[in-house]
């Protein structure tokens, strides 16, 4: 596949998408940007969430997580549906009644002004380096695939992800991005099947008996009721449930989308109908890991390992895609993590530029003129942090959707723990004790996790439910 082709490829992609933004742009306001004008229909939502839910990390990490996980991703999976069903009836409900455009609108009006800005503070750390991690994958797969034979650096392919995801978003933003979307989760469908169909023609098995052999290979294994690993089932399925919650329910670059529809009854079924859509898409993900590792194995490939597993899990997928699959197999790879990448990313920012607009610096009391001032330097502000976090996270290594979820972990727990007190307490406490006991817990956690680890035992992705029980406690303790 020649550089000029993925470059027509990219650049293609995006004059469909600043064709749809001209498109979605026209009769806009300053707060079009935060809110779509509550007119978002609610099915074209749920199937624009697909692309922001799986993003490049989900295209490449876990399927290369199989090699070292086998199946086991599965029960997280299971969890995650708990997960939508408290989000559509518990969630959703709450946030339409209060008409919230920033969700940690919530924390001021349950607990008052420094909860408020403390839980938006915790979403922005968490979101930055959450999205900051699935750019610095994609970022990583371009630069093998493509850039780094025109000797550009990545430095400079951030920048131009990043620039593009801006001329097509800065005007109308959450407005666009639910149609852009929409568009970019219909490519991600496509790549899924025909990326599948790819490895099953390169295999010699035959595409008759291939699924015997999924069956037949020793990853084939859905559960691990091993206590003592990080892949319990348990510890899989409590911890799929609430980061769901954390990442999806309290997340506004997720809630954003879901609240530009008209009412909460039609919001719910944009959840519902997601969770639907995104647990089968990651369930063709994992098949589509075992049939990544068979075809390593036919053709004799030798995978770096280290100490019995896989070093570098999230670049199988890539490697092969580029070697063996065929000019279809590059393509259909380089346009899904392109789309998922843009689909992912586009998201965050829009919401961070919400969250910063609305709950630090007052949006709603502006003049329409201010507001677009004040929308326009905080987005430039958010792409330049992005870029800057990206940057210091570039040499990372190992599968990058287990270093989102153990961040996740620590980032989202103490939010998490502020909301099911709010949910289902009546206590109040003291503000002024709040930001100390929401640091306090993580670092609680780390050093339990720490001490466990120490004694074989590994906590696995529950580092959430463990921080938000201390947060819990530590709530509780300075209750008045």
């Amino acid at each position: 596949m020649s550089n000029f082709t993925l470059l027509a490829i990219i650049f293609g992609y995006f004059l469909v998408l600043m064709f749809v933004s001209k498109i979605t742009s026209r009769k806009t306001k300053a707060s079009s940007f935060f809110d779509g004008d509550h007119q978002s229909p609610w099915f074209l939502v749920a199937f624009g969430m697909i692309g922001s839910g799986i993003s490049a990390v989900s295209l490449v990490s876990i399927p290369g997580n199989v090699g070292n996980e086998n199946l086991y991703y599965f029960q997280f999976i299971l969890g995650t549906i708990v997960g939508y069903l408290f989000i559509a009836y518990i969630l959703i409900p709450i946030f339409f009644k209060q008409k919230l455009v920033s969700i940690y609108t919530y924390l001021q009006n349950r607990f008052g002004e420094v909860t408020y800005l403390t839980g938006a503070s915790f979403f922005m750390v968490s979101q930055s380096f959450g999205a900051a991690l699935r750019l610095l994958l994609s970022v990583k797969i371009l630069q093998s695939a493509f850039f780094d034979k025109m000797n550009i650096p990545p430095a400079i392919t951030i920048l131009i992800l990043l620039l593009m995801i801006w001329l097509y978003t800065n005007k109308s933003g959450i407005k666009t991005i639910v149609w852009t979307d929409a568009l970019q989760s219909l490519f991600l469908i496509l790549v899924i099947v025909i990326s599948i169909y790819s490895i099953v023609k390169a295999l010699d098995t035959g595409e008759k008996s291939v699924l015997n052999a999924i069956i037949a290979d020793p990853k084939f294994k859905f559960f691990d009721f091993d206590w003592n690993s990080g892949t319990n089932f348990f510890k899989q399925f409590i911890s799929g449930f609430l980061i769901t919650i954390a990442l999806v329910g309290l997340d506004q670059s997720m809630m954003q989308k879901t609240l530009t529809v008209s009412n909460a009854t039609d919001a719910k079924r944009n959840v519902l109908t997601f969770s639907f859509f995104i647990a089968a898409a990651q369930t063709l993900f994992l098949f589509l890991g075992v049939l990544l590792y068979m075809f390593a194995s036919q053709k004799g490939l030798q995978l770096p390992m280290e100490n019995g597993k896989y070093t570098q899990p999230d670049e199988l997928f890539p490697t092969l895609t580029m070697n063996y699959f065929g000019s279809i197999g590059v393509i259909a790879f380089f346009i899904g993590v392109v789309a998922s990448t843009f689909a992912s990313i586009d998201s965050c920012i829009a919401a961070l530029t919400t969250s910063l607009s609305y709950d630090f610096f007052d949006f709603e009391k502006k003049s329409e003129e201010a507001k677009r001032k004040l929308k326009n330097m905080v987005l430039i502000a958010v792409n330049m942090a992005m870029y800057l976090i990206v940057l210091a996270f570039l040499n990372s290594e190992g599968s990058i959707i287990n270093s989102i979820f153990k961040v996740a972990g620590y980032t989202y727990g103490p939010l998490l723990g502020i909301y099911l007190i709010g949910l289902f307490t009546e206590i109040k406490f003291q503000e002024k004790w709040l930001p100390y006991m929401s640091i306090l817990a993580p670092i609680l956690t780390l050093g339990l996790n720490y001490w466990l680890e120490k004694q074989g035992f590994s906590l696995g992705f529950l580092n959430i439910l463990i921080n938000a029980v201390f947060t819990m406690i530590l709530l509780w303790i300075i209750k008045k």
